[in-house]
């Protein structure tokens, strides 16, 4: 049985070499499994597609797909799911965050246990900023309020899955992509190992606060309609609200007189309306956008060299 680990690189030289070094213990612990491990270089500024090249001479399991430029995470997943003829396939980071120590555990779970997927969470985020945690449960907390898709609070894009799980999600092929949305839509099942969070064995993370915010927005916009729900609720409560201040103001100008006055107040109200207005347009902005892009059909990534066979990454038939 065949076994294609995807590992997606951007800048990641200083970790390659431990990632290796473990990779090398876990495969010679499962000698019942052909391994293939296939680096996708997403348009590294340092030297790591050169490191990927001297193991590939070094190991002739390594296989690497290199970006024309840096194309994100989602589009290096994509393009190992699509270049992946493994029979088994698993996806995981260079920085050891994703222990290659549980595959054996993954590997029986498929093989032995019937599951289609194996998926991986962290208990807690021991090392990581506070306010990037409190941020991370809430966004999880919500996107399972507003979306019918089944997103696990502490999900890593680390999981273990069999051909039928990999050719469901190459049936996607959308130019937005949150992946861990998709793992949920396609169904399956799905088994979940957890373990304790594992900070990076060297070199510095690539997701700031505020990629974070935006991979979240993308997440959202791509799963769940209701923020357009909820811009439609903010204007009809809106139209109620400035309805029954007309007819406060009338029935108090009718009474008393001389009341319907005032413009510091009334710059308030316009201002609030306008901001509530904006916000709504943002949303709309927002699934536009999407639309906009995917309806130019640009290919999610640009291959500019690889090993592997056929040309432009494109194995032979």
């Amino acid at each position: 049985m065949k076994l294609t680990a995807i590992i997606p690189c951007y800048n990641e030289e200083s970790a390659l070499r431990y990632f290796y070094e473990e990779m090398e213990r876990v495969m010679r612990s499962m000698p019942q499994v052909d391994f293939e491990l296939l680096f996708v270089n997403d348009g590294s500024k340092d030297n790591t597609l050169e490191q990927i090249k001297a193991l590939s001479v070094r190991d002739e399991r390594v296989k690497y797909i290199s970006f024309s430029r840096n194309f994100g995470k989602e589009a290096a997943i994509y393009a190992g799911l699509e270049h992946s003829d493994g029979d088994l396939t698993a996806i995981m980071d260079a920085d050891l965050q994703d222990p290659p120590s549980l595959l054996p555990r993954m590997y029986q779970a498929i093989v032995e246990e019937g599951y289609d997927s194996v998926a991986t969470r962290r208990v807690n985020r021991k090392g990581e900023p506070p306010i990037r945690s409190f941020f991370a449960r809430n966004f999880y907390r919500l996107m399972n309020r507003i979306s019918k898709t089944d997103i696990v609070d502490g999900a890593r894009d680390y999981r273990l899955m069999n051909r039928a799980f990999v050719n469901a999600l190459l049936e996607m092929g959308e130019y937005n992509r949150f992946s861990k949305g998709l793992f949920g839509w396609v169904g399956f099942e799905t088994k979940w190992l957890e373990f304790e969070n594992v900070e990076r064995v060297a070199g510095e993370t690539k997701w700031s606060f505020w990629k974070l915010f935006l991979y979240s927005i993308d997440g959202i916009v791509a799963f769940s309609t209701m923020p357009l729900s909820i811009a439609a609720f903010f204007g009809v409560m809106m139209c109620l609200v400035a309805a029954g201040a007309i007819l406060f103001i009338i029935i108090r100008q009718l009474l008393y007189g001389g009341s319907a006055f005032g413009w510091p107040s009334m710059v308030c109200i316009i201002m609030f309306l306008g901001g509530i207005q904006l916000l709504c347009m943002g949303i709309l902005g927002s699934y536009l956008a999407k639309t906009y892009l995917e309806v130019k059909k640009r290919p999610i990534y640009i291959c500019k060299e690889t090993n592997l066979s056929g040309r432009n990454g494109e194995r032979d038939e």
